[in-house]
């Protein structure tokens, strides 16, 4: 196998959740590029129709299928209809997340909850049940989308239930990784820094000064950036890696 042979997803099926938008998009079009077939795993199903058609443009199975990852009984529904309809899962990239920007002594319960039911509860659902077909079939990537907010505490916003969210998935993901490596299930996550999205501003002036100019490369990145190393993790190219969180930040967490 030649290196960039190592990188092909031809044949797999990849589900990314919370693919309708943002980072789940981008990285759910990096696994089709690189010859995945995908499955968006979305509470909308009617807001995938423009990107599983896009998708399929790049000759690829794209199908979309609705479930609250917050819902256990959803996921496993959901696991059974993917497996019925393309037989397998090779990947499975948990992106679905939440955040509320407020100080600690004005969290609310209900959003602290919130945001830990999405965050934490939401990839634990998943990764145990598309997991167990992995393990069953004794092969199998799961890519956690992390962040740097597990390392750091971002300012000038205070943010705590994600932070704790974040750093959560992290430790996950090292569990995992250790129980299912002797059944050939993989478990990565990937920890970005700051990048473009409808829910990120940003290149706000208030936020720029923090978020940009204090970091080494003086730039966000957009998420497409996160493609390609989701496609590392997914791929054989990162086959002797796993319970390892790759940061992808622009330098920002050297300082």
């Amino acid at each position: 196998m030649s290196v960039l042979d190592a990188f092909s997803l031809s044949g797999k099926v990849s589900v990314v959740t919370g693919a309708n938008r943002g980072i789940g998009r981008a990285l759910a079009t990096a696994l089709a590029e690189a010859g995945s077939d995908v499955v968006l795993l979305v509470r909308d199903t009617g807001g995938s129709l423009e990107v599983t058609a896009e998708l399929e443009r790049l000759g690829v199975t794209a199908i979309a299928v609705a479930a609250d990852v917050t819902e256990a009984d959803q996921v496993r529904r959901a696991v059974g209809e993917i497996m019925d309809r393309l037989g397998k899962v090779d990947v499975l990239v948990n992106n679905a997340g939440a955040c509320i920007h407020r100080p600690s002594l004005e969290v609310t319960e209900e959003e602290w909850e919130f945001v830990m039911d999405v965050n934490v509860n939401g990839v634990w659902h998943c990764s145990q049940e598309f997991g167990r077909q992995m393990v069953e079939q004794h092969s199998g990537a799961i890519i956690n989308i992390g962040s740097i907010s597990a390392n750091i505490v971002n300012r000038p916003q205070w943010q705590p239930g994600y932070n704790a969210s974040k750093a959560a998935v992290h430790q996950l993901t090292r569990s995992l990784a250790a129980e299912w490596a002797p059944h050939g299930v993989r478990v990565n996550a990937l920890a970005p820094g700051y990048i473009k999205t409808e829910m990120a501003p940003v290149d706000k002036p208030e936020f720029r000064r923090h978020w940009i100019d204090d970091a080494p490369m003086r730039r966000y990145a957009m998420p497409s950036e996160l493609g390609p190393s989701v496609v590392y993790l997914a791929s054989d190219a990162s086959s002797f890696m796993t319970g390892t969180v790759l940061v992808i930040d622009g330098g920002y967490t050297l300082f």
